[in-house]
C-alpha cells in the first residue's frame, strides 16, 4: 500500500520540501530557478497522485491521510521561506496569512468530520484555488531572478506571483467558508441514532 504509485508521488511531495528550502537557502538566481522547478514538480504529482489512484484502484485510508498533509506542508514550507526571506511584498504577506489560516481549518474540519464518520470532498472550486495557489507559489519562488524572463517590461515575474496569489487568497476565502459552513451543518446535526 506505501509503495504503491499513487502513495510514492504524494511521499515524493514530502520528500522534496527540503530540497525546495535548500534551494530558496541559497538565494541566487540559480537556486531560485531550482526551487520553482521542484516545487512545480511537486505540484504536478498532487494532481497525478490522485488520477492513478482512481484509475488504478488504488485509493486507500492512508493515501486519503497523506495526500492533503503532503499539499499542506509543500504549501506552508514554501510560504514560509518566502515570508521569511523577504521574498514578499509587505501586502504579499495578507494573502499568505489567510491561505494557512484556512488550511489549518479544513485541517481541523475534516479531522473532526473523519471522527463521526463524514467525509469533506474537494470541491471544483477548492481545484482552482489549488492551481492558482500552486502557480504563484511558483512564480514567487522563481522571482524575479530566477526567471528566464525576469522582466515583462514594467511587470515582474514577482508581480505576477503576488497578483495570483491574491486571487488564490479569495478563493481561499470562499471555499473556507464553503468547508466551515458544511462542517458546521455536521457539527449541528442530532447524532445518529
Amino acid at each position: 500500500m506505501l509503495t504503491d504509485l499513487p502513495n510514492v508521488l504524494t511521499l515524493s511531495r514530502i520528500a522534496a520540501i527540503p530540497l525546495l528550502v535548500l534551494f530558496v537557502a541559497i538565494r541566487t538566481p540559480t537556486g531560485d530557478l531550482a526551487a520553482c522547478v521542484v516545487f512545480a514538480i511537486a505540484a504536478i504529482t498532487d494532481y497525478f497522485d490522485g488520477k492513478l489512484a482512481r484509475s488504478r484502484q488504488q485509493q486507500s485510508d492512508l493515501g486519503r491521510m497523506l495526500d492533503p498533509i503532503a499539499d499542506k506542508l509543500l504549501v506552508a514550507a514554501a510560504l514560509m521561506m518566502l515570508v521569511g526571506l523577504d521574498r514578499l511584498s509587505p501586502w504579499g504577506l495578507y494573502p499568505a496569512i489567510v491561505i494557512m489560516l484556512r488550511e489549518i481549518l479544513v485541517s481541523g474540519l475534516r479531522e473532526y468530520l473523519a471522527g463521526v464518520r463524514v467525509r469533506l470532498p474537494v470541491t471544483n472550486l477548492a481545484k482552482w484555488k489549488t492551481g492558482f495557489q500552486m502557480a504563484a507559489l511558483g512564480a514567487l519562488l522563481a522571482g524575479d531572478t530566477g526567471a528566464p524572463l525576469v522582466h515583462l517590461g514594467w511587470l515582474h515575474v514577482s508581480f505576477i506571483g503576488e497578483a495570483m496569489l491574491w486571487v488564490a487568497a479569495a478563493l481561499t476565502l470562499v471555499t473556507g467558508w464553503d468547508y466551515l459552513t458544511a462542517g458546521l451543518r455536521h457539527a449541528q446535526s442530532p447524532p445518529a441514532q
